[in-house]
């Protein structure tokens, strides 16, 4: 078993509210793109609600939609990020989400078997925005290696 795992959290600030029709072709779809995730090579845990989503999780503010999930590694995230269906949303998120000027996603290294929290992923969004990529916070551009010392990320 690995020692590491990765965690990511992003944030979108909607254009409606998740149940407006602005938001409804994006609120379909998410059953379907989540048993996508699921089902994933590399894929661990996600962060879900009663409903098996995470669309009631609103740390960010109520316009703020929140993933939060663990994968075996950067590139079974980047697998299903860009190549799987979910890349169709990602073409289409424009229509149902705001642009963001601060960095909205982030990845960091956690011990294996470790399910991180909210509070622990705004940490790491907040300190990507404060001190750009570095290990403790990083993104796909600039991604970094698990711990080597077998310290805490």
């Amino acid at each position: 078993m690995a020692d590491w795992e990765l965690a990511q959290l992003n944030i979108a600030l909607m254009r409606a509210p998740i149940d407006d029709p602005v938001m409804a072709a994006f609120a379909a779809r998410l059953d379907e793109i989540n048993a996508i995730a699921d089902a994933a090579p590399g894929f661990v845990w996600r962060l879900q609600d009663d409903d098996g989503a995470a669309t009631s999780f609103r740390p960010f503010g109520d316009d703020v939609l929140v993933n939060m999930s663990v994968w075996r590694d950067v590139e079974a995230l980047k697998d299903y990020v860009l190549r799987s269906d979910h890349a169709q949303l990602l073409r289409r998120r424009k229509a149902w989400f705001e642009r963001m000027e601060a960095a909205y996603s982030v990845m960091w290294w956690v011990p294996a078997g470790h399910r991180p929290s909210l509070a622990e992923a705004a940490e790491r969004l907040e300190r990507l925005r404060r001190d750009g990529p570095g290990s403790r916070a990083f993104t796909f551009r600039d991604s970094f290696p698990p711990p080597a010392d077998g310290l805490h990320a």
